[in-house]
């Protein structure tokens, strides 16, 4: 398949593109600095930047990928934060739905990421992909994202969106945060404990990805999560048992607040997803415990 994808060159782009690659499909990248890749331009894979003809290159693609957007970690967010947050992930989705509606050849399905914030925060209530979103910050960024790619739908694109939880692998996400503190002895839960963590192996998640493409009759929102979601407590536990450490230093979620703000939310609230959309389509998780997971990471 020829597929577009945005945020290619990111934690999770990366690993896709590699299995991309290894399956035999043709790339196109969309970034913001393609010449920072030359040496990786190759017959199947070429990077574009935004200010290059969109239309002309998605006339040419059956599938279109967009995980776009600035992240939300490392950082209090202040209204300009914030808007960029938004911002990043809207007016991207919208840039490619443009393109879509010029272009004279459409792709069959546009994958356009969204998140398990779209839930908030809902203490140990089972959710499935037909549950409503919740208010706060990065729901509301969610509800939008997901909006936003929608629109393709009325020009004939099926449209469907990966709510994508905590990505586990080395080298970004919530391990890159976590494992220095284990390292050390220092390791332990964050806030109460209680909260559930709706976590994805990387691998599961590029998989989850490609996924529809294959598969017509996905559309819509999926959840993208192990089968098992674990609270914090139990996953500091399983991690510092995997490292050989003990989880006894517990980051008060007061400690957080003061120190990130609203930026805490990620890791102190409570999202137990189930990916129920995924396990109906016969979709098969690699890793489906945590242990498992961490085990093959670490």
């Amino acid at each position: 398949m020829n597929i577009l994808i945005t945020g290619g060159t990111g934690f999770v782009g990366n690993e896709l593109r590699r299995m991309l690659l290894k399956e035999g499909h043709n790339l196109v990248i969309v970034t913001r600095s393609p010449k920072k890749y030359e040496d990786e331009n190759a017959q199947n894979q070429k990077f574009v930047s935004w200010e290059d003809d969109l239309v002309v290159e998605i006339e040419k693609m059956d599938a279109v990928i967009n995980l776009a957007g600035e992240s939300i970690f490392g950082q209090r967010w202040t209204e300009e934060v914030k808007k960029r947050i938004m911002d990043s992930r809207i007016r991207s989705t919208e840039r490619l739905v443009e393109a879509m509606e010029k272009a004279g050849n459409r792709p069959e399905v546009f994958v356009s990421a969204s998140a398990s914030g779209y839930y908030g925060d809902r203490g140990d209530e089972v959710l499935t992909e037909s549950e409503s979103p919740s208010d706060d910050f990065l729901a509301r960024v969610c509800v939008q994202w997901e909006k936003a790619s929608h629109k393709a739908e009325e020009i004939g694109v099926r449209v469907v969106n990966p709510r994508i939880g905590i990505v586990l692998e080395k080298g970004g996400g919530a391990l890159e945060k976590m494992i220095p503190a284990f390292q050390f002895f220092l390791g332990g839960p964050i806030g109460n404990g209680e909260q559930y963590m709706s976590w994805v192996h990387r691998t599961d998640l590029c998989k989850a990805i490609v996924f529809p493409l294959h598969n017509e009759e996905m559309s819509g929102p999926y959840n993208v999560n192990s089968p098992n979601p674990v609270t914090m407590n139990e996953f500091s536990k399983i991690l510092g048992d995997v490292m050989g450490r003990p989880s006894i230093f517990r980051v008060p979620k007061f400690a957080l607040n003061i120190i990130l703000g609203e930026a805490a939310k990620p890791v102190t609230d409570s999202i137990r997803m189930q990916p129920k959309k995924l396990q109906v389509a016969g979709f098969e998780f690699r890793f489906q415990e945590l242990e498992e997971a961490l085990a093959d990471i670490l």
